[in-house]
């Protein structure tokens, strides 16, 4: 079975958020689009206290409870059956959904007979990344949608890198119509 899998899809990762994706508004549509072909479908959310080391690093963003936290309101949420709340100790950073500290993702996904994920979402160098990665050192095939997931652009090359990278890992980068037809 296959699972769509979105990624931090969240306000404060959005134009006008404390640490936004410059397209992240643009993928909206794509990633409503994509939930038409799957029968399951989660998210992952940045979650984080209010005092966190995490901060240390970035701007405060996706303080747990917060309008920065929440998904935008164009994004289609009445097919998300679960979310992986990453980031919501003092103690870690949370860029990969296989970090969330409410479930277990790779139990979660064995139970309900998953062995593909499609990942869409925010931002393609950290946490699409990080996700990725872990996706496939637990042994799922994993697909990302390169028109669904867009990148903060920290720093010059890292986004390039970040492709570069998953793609040597094995994953599989397609655009959303190979899915949609």
């Amino acid at each position: 079975m296959r699972a769509l899998l979105i990624v931090d899809l969240q306000n404060d990762f959005l134009p006008g958020g404390a640490l936004p994706a410059a397209g992240g508004n643009e993928i909206i549509p794509v990633v409503n689009l994509l939930q038409n072909y799957f029968e399951l479908i989660i998210a992952s959310k940045d979650c984080h206290p209010d005092d966190t080391v995490h901060f240390q690093k970035w701007p405060v963003h996706c303080v747990n409870g917060s309008y920065g936290a929440a998904f935008p309101k164009e994004l289609k949420q009445d097919k998300i059956e679960l979310e992986f709340l990453k980031g919501t100790r003092n103690i870690d950073d949370g860029y990969s959904a296989f970090e969330a500290t409410n479930s277990q993702l790779g139990e979660y996904l064995r139970r309900k007979g998953v062995d593909e994920i499609v990942i869409a979402g925010l931002t393609t160098e950290y946490c699409v990344k990080n996700t990725v990665l872990d996706a496939l050192q637990s042994g799922f095939k994993t697909f990302v949608v390169k028109d669904a997931v867009a990148a903060v652009k920290a720093f010059p090359g890292e986004e390039e890198k970040a492709w570069e990278e998953m793609e040597k890992a094995g994953a599989v980068i397609i655009n959303h119509r190979q899915i949609t037809g």
